[in-house]
C-alpha cells in the first residue's frame, strides 16, 4: 500500500505522533512525544528520520503544527490519520473512517470516557484543521470487546442502568489485545480462529482477556478502566460500599475519593506512596523494603485470580500470553504470577523467562502448559486499521 499514515494519540496533556511509510512497516520512521502541554514546562521530542527538541510553553496545537513544519517533506505523501479513541460504546465495534455523522456519534459516547474522549476528540479536529483534506480514522480501545456476550458485559445491578445510561463491562486495552492475539497465532503458526487465549497486558494499566477462536469473550476492565487488576495508581477492583464508608468516615467529597482510586492507589498506594513503578518496587524489595513487597504480592495474586477466573470461558487453554512494559519485561513478575495461580501446573524455562522468551516467545517448559511472551504494538495496529480503511487511495 503506497503513502505514509500518521498516528495520532492525543491525551490531555501529552501528544505522541508516529509516521509509517508503508503498512508492511513494523517500526515508524519518525516518532513524536510532547509532554507537559498548556504548561510553561511543556516540551516536544521528534526522533527518527528527522530530529527535533523543543521546549517552553506549548499547546496541542503549537505542537501538532511545529510538528507538521518539521516533517514537511515526510507529510507530502500522507494518505491517512489514525486516532487511537478510548471509547466507542456499543456505537463502535470496529474501526472506521470519521465524518461529520461518525464524529456525531463519537461525541454521544464521550460521556462514558470523559477524561479521555474530549482529548481524542481535539485530536482529530487539530488534524482535520493542520492536515486538511487527509483522511482521518478512528480505532477504538473498547471494539475488540464487542463480542463479550450479554451474560458477561451486564453488572448486578437493575437493567434500566443499562438501557437508559449504557451502564456495562465495555473493556479497554482492545487494540493491544487484537495486535498480541494476531502475533501469537503467527508466531505458533495457527490461524487466530483455532485458538483460546489468555493474554496479561500488564503495565502502568493493567488488564487481562480471554480470547476465544479470535474473539473477545471477557475482561477485567468495565465500564472505565478502574475496574479489574491492581494497577501502577488505580485501585482495580474493590467493594462499592467502600466509597460511601469513606466518605462518611472522612467526609472526603466524591471527586477526591474517585482521584485516589485512580491515581494515588495501586502499587503506588499499597507501596504506602513509594512509586507506581514495578522497577522501583522490585529494587525495594530486593533491599528488604516491606511496603514494596506488600504491593508486589498484591498485585501478583490479585492477576493470577483474575486469569485463572478467565480460564473459565474455555475448556482448555491454548496459551497464557504476557504483554505490556511488565508483562514484557519482569521476568520475576511472571513466575510470581503464576506461583499464585496453584491448580494448573505452569512451569517456567528459567532462561527463557530471564531473555523474555525463546524465538517464538515461549518462557514455559516443553511438554507443560503454553505460556508466553508478545510484544504489542498498538501504534502498528493503528496504522494497519488506517491504511486497510484508506485502501481507495491506493
Amino acid at each position: 500500500m503506497e503513502g505514509s499514515v500518521l498516528v495520532v494519540n492525543c491525551g490531555s496533556s501529552s501528544l505522541k505522533l508516529a509516521l509509517y511509510n508503508s503498512a508492511e512497516e513494523t517500526t515508524p520512521v519518525i516518532e513524536a512525544n510532547a509532554e507537559r502541554l498548556g504548561t510553561e514546562q511543556a516540551s516536544l521530542s521528534v526522533s527518527g528520520q528527522i530530529e527535533l527538541q523543543t521546549s517552553g510553553s506549548m499547546d496541542h496545537n503549537a505542537a501538532l503544527t511545529a510538528f507538521i513544519k518539521a516533517a514537511e517533506s515526510q507529510l507530502k505523501g500522507l494518505r491517512g490519520i489514525g486516532h487511537r479513541v478510548v471509547h466507542g460504546g456499543e456505537s463502535f465495534i470496529e474501526s472506521c473512517t470519521l465524518d461529520q455523522h461518525t464524529i456525531a456519534e463519537l461525541r454521544k459516547v464521550s460521556g462514558l470516557a470523559p477524561l479521555h474522549n474530549p482529548m481524542n476528540l481535539m485530536g482529530i479536529e487539530l488534524c482535520g484543521e493542520l492536515l486538511p483534506g487527509v483522511p482521518n480514522v478512528a480505532v477504538f480501545d473498547t471494539a475488540f470487546h464487542q463480542t463479550i456476550p450479554e451474560s458477561t458485559y451486564l453488572y448486578g445491578v437493575p437493567y434500566a442502568w443499562y438501557e437508559e445510561y449504557g451502564v456495562r463491562r465495555y473493556g479497554f486495552h482492545g487494540t493491544s489485545y487484537r495486535f498480541v492475539a494476531a502475533e501469537t497465532a503467527r508466531r505458533l503458526q495457527q490461524s487466530p480462529e483455532d485458538l483460546n487465549l489468555i493474554i496479561a497486558h500488564l503495565g502502568n494499566g493493567c488488564s487481562a482477556c480471554a480470547i476465544r477462536q479470535g474473539k473477545s469473550v471477557d475482561t477485567t476492565m468495565g465500564l472505565t478502566p478502574l475496574e479489574g487488576l491492581v494497577m501502577g495508581t488505580r485501585s482495580g477492583d474493590i467493594d462499592p460500599g467502600l466509597i460511601e464508608f469513606m466518605s462518611e468516615t472522612t467526609k472526603q467529597p466524591l471527586d477526591d475519593l474517585m482521584n485516589t482510586l485512580n491515581r494515588e492507589s495501586g502499587l503506588l498506594g499499597m507501596s504506602g506512596g513509594l512509586s507506581n513503578d514495578m522497577r522501583t518496587l522490585l529494587e525495594a524489595e530486593s533491599e528488604g523494603d516491606e511496603a514494596a513487597q506488600r504491593a508486589i504480592d498484591a498485585f501478583c495474586f490479585r492477576t493470577a485470580r483474575h486469569l485463572a477466573a478467565l480460564s473459565t470461558n474455555f475448556t482448555h487453554t491454548d496459551a497464557v500470553v504476557f504483554t505490556g512494559g511488565i508483562g514484557e519485561h519482569a521476568a520475576n513478575i511472571r513466575q510470581r504470577i503464576l506461583a499464585c495461580w496453584k491448580n494448573i501446573p505452569y512451569r517456567l524455562n528459567s532462561d527463557f523467562n530471564q531473555s523474555n522468551g525463546n524465538e517464538t516467545g515461549r518462557i514455559s517448559e516443553q511438554g507443560t502448559p503454553l505460556v508466553m511472551v508478545v510484544p504489542t504494538d498498538e501504534e502498528r495496529m493503528i496504522a494497519q486499521d488506517t491504511y486497510r480503511l484508506t485502501s481507495d487511495h491506493d
